[in-house]
């Protein structure tokens, strides 16, 4: 099968899409399949091109992991501000369509979010192209730009808002990361019935995200003066909807406790983190937050095992309680209780997998209360940990995700071909091929058990 793949990030950038299309698409590029990614050139977030790279009109083209990956000409702009990123997609989206013509003709495309103009790119491909169109939606768009206050209603959200449901109705097929995704979008255009979408939820290669398998911890932490200190992390996105005042003020509280002790780690970059870090300096808080700013991909086993807790975190609005950040598989995988400032499915995964405890988002106090709690008692956190890691890998690893992807792409292009499921079986084991006979037919029954559940 040949899979043309339209997203706006891709490796070296490190960002949750393009961590999830890597991997994915590695994984069918492995089991046998022609995959083609159609990408920009790594630039996110600063909006400065990564080395080794040209933002240029003629297409590069490199082979990663057995994938094609395809880097096309765009209006490169930085992570921040509105009209300047709305010309970056634009100019994706049009850079994706030319190049999708000079292409071999694909089976499928499947387009990901959360630019939906990236979406739209995969419209247009597939129309001209003649084969089915798979829409992935990872953030509904462009509710959630409003809800984190970048933009206001008016004639320009309404726009979107219309091209939003014609994409929706656009797809043969759409798949989200979360099940409050899928009744959000039924909400959003009734004509996109249940039984057109699918849940994928994100995932996590234990055998990379391991104990085992992080290295110079002992280094990281005295690079950063963690030495000697209860270390609460926060990965990922610096940005507009992550809240991370709370961060400040909980720090600022412990200090006036006395608690000294407890040393706030920011890792990554966005469009808050130079704002937060100017606050901080202003308010004295520099030897209890400290941010690295952006770390490659390959190092965050180690960052996360240099942690005594990780922090997941987004604003207290409606709309994020939909979203499932990735983050929490891959801190599960590396045996790290987590402290859950997100409300609905996400907090219910975590909780069932005994993996960390709640707090109420945007909360200093609650946030204080919950670091209180894992600092005083070593063992909770280990139990925690141990936990999380055994749940993650048996009901949320990479594999099974990417093959129940491949199956449903199978489907979409074959309808009825693999309908006594001896196909699909056998694809996912030349993808996962050092599963026995056993875990594979265990991985096919907890595939259709998971499925089963996404739709009750």
């Amino acid at each position: 099968m040949r899979i043309l793949f339209f997203c706006h990030y891709y490796p070296p950038e490190v960002n949750a899409p393009a961590a999830r299309t890597s991997e994915h698409c590695a994984r069918w590029a492995a089991a046998g399949h022609d995959v083609t990614v159609v990408t920009c050139v790594p630039n996110c977030p600063d909006g400065v091109v990564f080395d080794g790279y040209r933002n240029r009109l003629r297409q590069q083209v490199e082979m990663v992991d057995g994938v094609r990956v395809v880097r096309v000409w765009t209006y490169v702009a930085p992570n921040v501000g509105t009209v300047r990123r709305i010309a970056n997609y634009v100019a994706y989206m049009l850079s994706a369509i030319c190049a999708s013509l000079w292409l071999p003709r694909p089976d499928v495309v499947v387009a990901t979010s959360p630019q939906f103009f990236c979406g739209w790119a995969g419209v247009w491909a597939s129309r001209l192209q003649r084969c089915p169109f798979v829409l992935e939606i990872r953030d509904i768009w462009p509710e959630s730009i409003q809800a984190v206050g970048a933009m206001r209603g008016g004639p320009v959200v309404r726009f979107l808002e219309w091209l939003e449901r014609r994409l929706y109705r656009a797809a043969d097929h759409i798949v989200t990361v979360g099940n409050g995704y899928r009744d959000r979008i039924a909400e959003k255009s009734p004509e996109s019935e249940t039984s057109r979408i699918t849940v994928i939820m994100n995932g996590v290669d234990p055998q990379k995200f391991s104990p085992e398998m992080a290295d110079g911890v002992g280094e990281f932490r005295r690079r950063w003066g963690l030495e000697g200190r209860f270390v609460c992390s926060y990965i990922g996105t610096i940005g507009m909807a992550h809240g991370l005042d709370v961060v400040l003020d909980a720090a600022a509280q412990l200090r006036e406790e006395g608690r000294r002790v407890v040393l706030f780690l920011m890792v990554g970059d966005g469009a808050r983190r130079k704002e937060l870090q100017e606050a901080a300096n202003e308010r004295g808080l520099s030897e209890s937050v400290v941010f690295t700013g952006r770390q490659p991909r390959e190092l965050m086993p180690t960052v996360l095992a240099a942690s005594d807790a990780c922090l997941v975190h987004l604003r207290a609005t409606e709309l994020f309680s939909t979203v499932i950040p990735s983050k929490i598989f891959e801190t599960m995988a590396m045996e790290r209780p987590i402290i859950m400032g997100v409300e609905g499915e996400a907090r219910e995964i975590v909780q069932q997998a005994g993996a960390g405890i709640a707090m109420e988002p945007e909360s200093a106090e609650s946030l204080v209360a919950a670091i209180e709690q894992l600092a005083g008692d070593d063992e909770a956190r280990r139990a925690m940990g141990k936990s999380g890691r055994a749940f993650v890998s048996e009901e949320f690893s990479r594999d099974r995700q990417a093959s129940r992807y491949l199956d449903l792409l199978v489907e979409i292009v074959e309808p009825g071909g693999s309908g006594d499921g001896n196909d699909s079986a056998g694809r996912r084991r030349s993808m996962v091929g050092r599963q026995s006979e056993d875990e594979a037919s265990s991985s096919a029954r907890a595939a259709a058990l998971s499925a089963e559940a996404s739709e009750s």
